[in-house]
């Protein structure tokens, strides 16, 4: 991921025009424990104690592919309060529909993000290793915590003046007291 014109170690490309049409193609991804470590220091993981991607590639007519699989994985992670680890388990069921000819678009026009984000433009190759780590990092949770993690309100302010809170600190915290005193006349 760092290097654009390297293939990544978990890379498991297939070329489309070898897969079958009659049959689904299956895989399956466990990558050893030399190979979590670089995905963890790769997507900034305090470790990845289990991957595995276990699933199929399938025709779906003439010219389209259909994609499923299932992510199952362990990740370690920093809380963001208190930087203890963080473990989280993932279980998430992947499909992506592989399109040979998706719409056209008028240059210029606007468009609305599909409701269906599991389509692509199918290219000479689909790689299961790639949709693995892309799966992957979607899943992460974003502000992983421990369970008795709390954030500490502090405040710092010059000696003899009022400390500022994190509601005053809010940039639109004074238009409610603003507005409460315009409706009562002023008072």
């Amino acid at each position: 991921m760092n290097d654009t014109n390297k293939t990544p170690p978990w890379s498991q490309p297939l070329t489309v025009a070898d897969l079958p049409n009659k049959r689904a193609t299956t895989f399956s991804i466990k990558p050893d424990a030399a190979l979590r470590t670089r995905i963890a220091d790769e997507l900034g993981l305090r470790g990845l104690r289990k991957i595995v991607f276990d699933g199929e590639i399938s025709a779906n007519g003439k010219a389209d592919w259909q994609f499923s699989a299932k992510l199952g994985a362990t990740v370690v992670q920093n809380c963001i309060i208190t930087l203890e680890p963080v473990v989280t388990r993932i279980d998430e069921v992947i499909t992506r529909s592989y399109t040979a000819s998706p719409p056209e678009y008028e240059a210029g026009s606007e468009l609305e993000m599909p409701e269906d984000e599991s389509n692509e433009q199918l290219g000479d190759i689909i790689d299961p290793g790639e949709v693995m780590i892309e799966s992957l990092i979607l899943a992460l949770p974003q502000f992983p915590r421990t369970a008795d993690a709390e954030i500490q309100e502090n405040t710092f302010t010059e000696p003899g003046k009022t400390p500022m809170d994190d509601a005053e600190a809010r940039p639109f915290s004074g238009l409610s007291a603003l507005r409460d005193k315009l409706e009562n006349g002023g008072e």
